[in-house]
């Protein structure tokens, strides 16, 4: 798991905005919305346990009606859904004048009008584009990791299996 400089780093997710903004979960969302939903938050999740960074995830359930905001949590990041008449923008601007200028907020979205409040109210904007090339990046990393785990138990099993071999060998004369 990550260092420390990490856990003062929030990601906060438009989680609406990155679905109809990555290729692989649109053509989901054209079929079942909710399956798309719940790909993201696995994909951020993994990404969160590998990273270590703090993920909160925005949903809009604005024109959901009397909707309450709710979170909860999912496989360690935490899910937002707005109430009633609350964009996720709107959620996460509040955030920001929050706790922007504590922490070092990272906000995803590709909607460029809300990249320009991200930047005016202390955090940093980062493109659905950019977000997906991080995440891959770091899911790579963490395969090249667990491959030369793998190969060095391996070759540890290896070992023991000779020393197992040799000692059943030498119990049977």
């Amino acid at each position: 798991m990550a260092g420390n400089s990490k856990n003062k780093e929030i990601l906060v997710v438009d989680g609406y905005n990155i679905i109809n903004s990555w290729d692989r979960l649109k053509e989901v969302a054209v079929v079942d919305f909710e399956q798309a939903r719940l790909e993201l938050l696995e994909i951020l999740s993994e990404y969160h346990h590998y990273s270590g960074i703090k993920t909160i995830v925005v949903f809009d359930a604005h024109l959901v009606k009397g909707s309450i905001r709710k979170e909860e949590e999912y496989k360690g990041i935490t899910v937002v859904y707005t109430k009633e008449n609350e964009l996720a923008d709107h959620y996460i601007e509040k955030m920001l004048d929050e706790l922007g200028r504590i922490k070092r907020i990272r906000v995803a979205t590709s909607d460029r009008t809300e990249q320009e409040i991200i930047l005016s109210r202390g955090g940093t904007r980062l493109s659905a584009r950019e977000l997906e090339a991080e995440i891959d990046d770091e899911m790579s990393l963490a395969a090249r990791k667990r491959k030369r785990i793998n190969m060095k138990n391996d070759i540890q099993l290896g070992r023991l299996a000779d020393r197992v071999y040799h000692k059943l060998k030498d119990w049977d004369k």
